[in-house]
Formats: structure tokens, sequence, C-alpha cells
């Protein structure tokens, strides 16, 4: 069953619809695959056309949305997706928010891969592109019960297979995300489903991005405190080495630094009462300490170069949605920038609306944070694998949540 927004009564002819409405507004006769660039659409236009497509589908997307579509045809795909009916009156509304580091644990989707024969085929392709690399085998690191996945170079080869696996396989299944966003070493996953980054090349900087950490000194670590950032930022004051990291949500912060300032920050929180703890990370991510790897990332990053995302993308480095390349710039400030989760997260929820958050990792790390941020009215969060005993029924029943799979009432189909 085909569906398109408000009822069309199918994709060809709102294609076609589409097509003359941009012949029409840009004064010159476009095809599908013409790119939006190239439509004669100045800014008056694409305003007309935007009123055009909002009168009959709705609010789907927003105008700056529209110059981020590279052709016709993707502009069409992208509101069809945004628009597709879900049963029951609700419209699915799906969002893929993908893990990084710190979600590795031995058996990483062992059930899956056991009882699902679509994620281990896809979980085989990703060991097919990290292998040259990695000079190994990443499935036999993500299953193993021995500690490689402690390993900084191995487990996030790990984990960006294991997520790239499994964000595969909710594709073939047919969900279809209206916008994507990682937390740190995830954004490179989300950038490839997104088609910012060809997986291939995703694949060859995971491997170096991992190498690299892996050759700087031991001594730095991330401490996760129950503060806001400018609690945080004050606790941290007098420590050189220590600065914010990550903030994922309200009194949800991560300080990254040297594993000595870090222990003085913790000590100094604890006597006034403040939580925290160390995450199982060996260094100190998303701070200056990471400087020294960042020529060789951006080297690597320049020789594939960065592409705009198909898919609405957004940026844990900038706190919003992104329409801009991920090219070796982009990929360079990454590393040493603290991750804005919660500031994406509140955007990617008010400018997307979704139904539901997908968490796509090996364990459900994310899902809290989001729901912490979307409240009682906010999005559905579902983690697409609870762990390793996560086996074929668990991903069946996120399916069925998401109307998506062989069963599926409406799925898009293109």
């Amino acid at each position: 069953m085909e569906h398109v927004p408000q009822g069309e009564p199918g994709i060809s002819g709102f294609l076609c619809w589409l097509t003359d409405r941009i012949a029409y507004h840009g004064g010159r006769p476009v095809v599908p695959g013409t790119p939006i660039a190239e439509c004669g659409l100045d800014s008056v236009a694409m305003l007309s056309l935007f009123g055009d497509i909002e009168e009959k589908c709705g609010s789907l997307i927003g105008p700056e949305d529209m110059w981020a579509c590279p052709t016709v045809r993707d502009l069409a795909h992208r509101l069809v997706v945004c628009g597709t009916p879900a049963v029951g009156g609700r419209r699915i509304r799906v969002a893929f928010v993908f893990g990084g580091q710190g979600g590795q644990h031995p058996g990483m989707a062992g059930g899956l891969y056991r009882d699902s024969a679509t994620y281990r085929a896809c979980l085989g392709r990703f060991d097919e592109m990290l292998r040259p690399c990695l000079g190994r085998s990443v499935v036999e690191s993500a299953l193993g019960r021995c500690p490689d996945t402690e390993d900084t170079a191995l487990s996030q080869s790990a984990l960006f297979a294991v997520g790239c696996a499994l964000a595969q396989t909710l594709l073939d299944a047919g969900v279809r995300p209206v916008a994507v966003l990682g937390h740190g070493m995830g954004e490179l996953t989300a950038a490839a489903v997104a088609g910012a980054v060809p997986f291939a090349d995703a694949a060859r900087l995971v491997v170096l991005r991992g190498a690299s950490v892996q050759r700087l000194p031991e001594g730095g670590g991330m401490l996760a405190v129950c503060v806001g950032p400018y609690e945080a930022a004050e606790a941290a004051a007098c420590e050189p080495g220590v600065s914010i990291g990550a903030v994922n949500a309200a009194r949800a912060t991560v300080l990254s630094g040297t594993l000595d300032g870090l222990e003085r920050v913790r000590d100094r929180l604890a006597r006034d009462g403040v939580l925290s703890r160390f995450l199982p990370v060996r260094y100190a991510f998303h701070s200056p300490l990471m400087e020294p790897v960042v020529p060789e990332l951006r080297a690597a990053a320049e020789q594939f170069g960065g592409a705009v995302p198909r898919l609405p993308y957004y940026s844990a480095v900038h706190g919003r949605q992104s329409a801009e390349p991920l090219g070796a710039a982009y990929w360079a400030q990454h590393i040493t920038s603290p991750v804005r989760f919660a500031d994406a997260v509140r955007e990617m929820l008010h400018r997307h609306a979704p139904t539901h958050v997908v968490e796509i990792g090996p364990r459900p790390v994310l899902t809290p944070f989001v729901r912490r941020i979307g409240g009682p009215d906010g999005p559905r969060c579902l983690p697409v694998c609870q762990g390793p005993q996560s086996d074929a029924v668990d991903l069946a029943g996120v399916l069925s949540e998401l109307d998506a799979g062989p069963l599926a009432e409406s799925t898009v189909r293109w």
C-alpha cells in the first residue's frame, strides 16, 4: 500500500504534481532528477512553492529544509516520508538517535545476531567494510565475551558496525526516519545513514579515529555529574585540564579531562552531596586533550570531502539542525567540542515533532535523556536493542510499534 501526504492516490501522481508546481514557480521545465538548485527558484519562488506544499500536505517541513534536498525526487521523497499516515489516526514520525562511545559491552546485540537473519547479514556487510582497515573481524569483537570492547580502537569500530547494522535492519523493514541525531561517535553513524558521508568512508574514518586516540597517552576520562552545565563548569573552574564534554539533559552533564583533575572535581561535588560517576572510557573525548588527533583526522576526512545530509541532520556539535556539508572541518571540530545533545534533541522535537524516537545502539543509554527532555507529552522512546539478550521477538515488537515490517499497514515504497 502506498501513501502520500493527504491521501494522494499514488507516489507517482504526487511526484508529477510537485514537478509541475516547481516548473511553474521556477519558470522552466524540470524532471524528477533535476537538482533543486537548478530549478530557477529564487527565495520568493521557493516561498510560493512552500505555500502550495503546505496547502496540499500540511506543515511537514520548513522552507529551509527544501533547499537541503538535492533533487526534485528527493524533495518528493522527503514529503512522502514525513506525511506517511499511521494506523488508528496517528501519524508515525520516527527519529533515529545514535549512541556513541560508552554503550559498548561484550556480546553486543548477540541475541539479534543469533535470531535475525537480516541483522546478521547487515552486520556482515559492515564487517567487510571495516576488516581491511581494522585487520580483523569486528563481528568477533562485538559478539565476544572477552574484554576486547574496552580497547578504544576496536570498540569504536564495533559500535559503528552494530549501529549501522541496526539502522539498516530498520530501514529494510520500511522504517523511514524524519530526522537523525548522533551522540559523540554516533554522529558518524548518523551522517552515514543521512547520506552525508558514504558508509565505506565513514568506516575508514572510524578506524582511523579510534587508532589515533589509542596512541594518546592514557590518564584521561569522563565524569557524569548530576548538575547543570553552569554548576559543572563552576566546579571545574580551578582545574585547567577539565572542561564540559557533554550536556545530555537538565542536571545531566559530563566533564572531560585528566583523571586526577576529574577526581578532585568529584570529591568537591561529593562534599556538596552531588552524585557523579566515571564513564567506561579511557580518554578525555570531546575536550581540548583530543587536539593531537585533529591533524590526522582532518587529513583523512579531506580525502572524501563531505556532502549535505539528505535527511534532516541534527548536529550535536552545534546543538541544532545542520544543512551544511559534513566535511573535514566538521569532523576535526567534532572530536574536541562538547556534545550539545540536549540542545539538539530539544530543537529536533520542536521542529520535526516525531511521534517516536528510536535509540540505535547495543543498549539504551540516551533514551532516558530524550524522555526527560520530551516530558510527559513527548514522543514514545524506544531502544531498538535492550542489550545482548534482545532477540527477534523484541525487534518485532519495535517494528510493530513503528508500523513497519512485512505485516505493516502503511509502508512507504519508493
